[in-house]
């Protein structure tokens, strides 16, 4: 689990797209902080601040805005169409015994002994939505496929989740497996059934032996 930091924060009037573009311009994120029961407010943080704290998985953090200091969880960030560049953040408040739901991810660990025995890591789920203490949020929930033979599958209910986090997704729900490599199809090769065998020929009744022959 992440410790909160700290991120000093800034209010803002001015709204719209180019307010937007000139806050980045100076190396501020626009974004919004909301919650309980309390006026929404606009603000703006150091984008490079804010991007060290998203990339090391820190969810909760201690807001300073203009000298009030609230605890608050990173609700959502927006990033360009190249995830290089933080576009908008929404914090959303929180208390230290306040339970929240949120999503997050799963990190798979070990190599699985299936793909020595020519299968393939299969991963349909690659997040995970949990309800935990606000300020004990995982960072990702570990995934072990390290006795995960050919044909084997982990389930939700399969997974080892920290002390005090409950998962919301369906316990059956398919989060990873070991499946038979496919074998593609060598282009111009024969079918692969076997060619159908020449049909019998059956002759014609031989007619009966005049007689006196």
């Amino acid at each position: 689990m992440a410790d909160a930091v700290v991120l000093v924060a800034h209010k803002r009037d001015s709204r719209g797209s180019r307010e937007a573009r000139r806050l980045r311009n100076r190396g501020l994120t626009p974004g919004v902080v909301y919650g309980h029961q309390e006026a929404t407010i606009s603000l703006a943080v150091d984008a490079g601040e804010l991007e060290k704290t998203v990339r090391h998985g820190i969810r909760v953090v201690d807001l300073d805005a203009d000298g009030k200091v609230e605890k608050a969880l990173i609700r959502d960030v927006q990033w360009d169409h190249l995830g290089q560049e933080l576009l908008h953040v929404d914090f959303a408040r929180v208390a230290a015994d306040e339970r929240v739901a949120i999503t997050v991810p799963l990190e798979i660990r070990g190599t699985a002994p299936g793909i020595a025995a020519g299968g393939v890591l299969d991963q349909p789920m690659h997040t995970l939505s949990v309800e935990c203490l606000a300020v004990r949020v995982p960072e990702s929930i570990r995934v072990n496929v390290h006795e995960l033979q050919l044909g084997g599958v982990i389930h939700v209910k399969d997974l080892v989740l920290p002390p005090d986090v409950k998962a919301l997704a369906d316990p059956d729900a398919l989060v990873v497996q070991v499946v038979a490599k496919q074998v593609e199809p060598v282009p111009g090769a024969a079918p692969a059934a076997a060619e159908a065998a020449e049909p019998e020929i059956i002759g014609r009744a031989k007619p009966e032996e005049e007689e006196g022959e």
